[in-house]
């Protein structure tokens, strides 16, 4: 309901903007933020976060332009990226299970660490500025700006990931024991759940959509720079938060994130196509997640003051 209110309010206020070329084609701007903030939803969903999967976007975008420029292959480059940043989630992963430090602390740390190794890399290849790696091959490039059956590449990614992803968090094993950790993580490892695992590959999984993020806006701008996705943070969150997922854990959906992530980027969108900067747009995005975290409390609040009560009721009755 939410993402039609914001197409009419758009389309009365910009003309233009209800065309639906347009609409695909804006696809190609947020669809980083739908790729990572799908892997995303396993993190929260346990009772983590990971704030460094900016910084993993810039040093999968930077790994891929270095390797190539080396002389590799772009496909086992970016295979190559897309293992670092999965052991770059694995690294989150590690601290987060088997140290009491909340995940936010860690992962503010390695999205500094990461940001550090990206700078350093591209320092050491002279990708320095905004001019970054580039002269790409026209089939890497086509990655993001192609177009597959009358519609842009990016849709056919995000259709695609959110099938995968959404089948192993809601019809496998290893799904429900994802919310599990996040219900109750002492229940569940006396049920006997390897907790420590679940919450490692849900750190892994965030770093590979991180590196597929990456990749797609190297792609996109055919430009890989360390920089890349530095202000990815704000908005992968604000979609998980927004498309349902408890910020306290679990709770949440695949395919709430997703909407979420083309409610997020449909408002960027618009609000640009109105005139305003995306420095400007990117408060909008702050409000929003404020609102959506402030009412999700307020609602748990609600439903923790109802059920006393019914329950009291229900004993003076017997």
């Amino acid at each position: 309901m939410f993402l039609v209110g914001e197409l009419i309010f758009f389309g009365l206020l910009t003309p233009g903007f209800l065309n639906v070329q347009n609409l695909l084609f804006s696809m190609n701007d947020f669809a980083y933020i739908g790729l990572a903030a799908i892997p995303m939803t396993f993190v929260i969903i346990t009772g983590g976060i990971d704030v460094s999967v900016g910084s993993t976007m810039g040093l999968s975008s930077i790994t891929v332009g270095v390797l190539w420029m080396g002389g590799l292959n772009i496909w086992l480059a970016l295979v190559v990226a897309l293992i670092v940043c999965t052991l770059a989630g694995l690294l989150n992963g590690l601290i987060v299970a088997f140290t009491d430090v909340q995940p936010l602390v860690v992962t503010l740390g390695t999205m500094f660490l990461f940001a550090g190794i990206a700078l350093v890399i591209s320092g050491g290849s002279s990708a320095t500025g905004f001019e970054g790696i580039s002269g790409f091959p026209n089939s890497f490039v086509q990655i993001a700006n192609g177009i597959t059956l009358g519609l842009p590449n990016s849709i056919w990614l995000i259709l695609f990931i959110l099938i995968v992803f959404g089948a192993l968090l809601h019809f496998t094993k290893y799904g429900r024991n994802v919310y599990l950790v996040g219900i109750n993580s002492k229940a569940a490892k006396y049920s006997g759940i390897a907790t420590r695992w679940i919450v490692m590959s849900t750190y892994m999984l965030a770093g590979l959509g991180g590196g597929i993020s990456g990749i797609i806006l190297t792609s996109y701008f055919s430009s890989a720079r360390s920089d890349l996705g530095a202000q990815a943070i704000l908005p992968v969150i604000t979609a998980v938060v927004l498309g349902g997922t408890s910020i306290l854990g679990g709770r949440g959906t695949v395919l709430g994130t997703v909407i979420a992530s083309i409610v997020v980027g449909m408002m960027n969108y618009g609000l640009q196509l109105s005139g305003m900067s995306s420095e400007q747009t990117t408060i909008i995005v702050g409000v929003m997640l404020i609102v959506a975290v402030v009412m999700r409390r307020f609602n748990i609040n609600r439903v923790k003051k109802w059920f006393p009560k019914n329950q009291s009721s229900t004993t003076k009755a017997t």
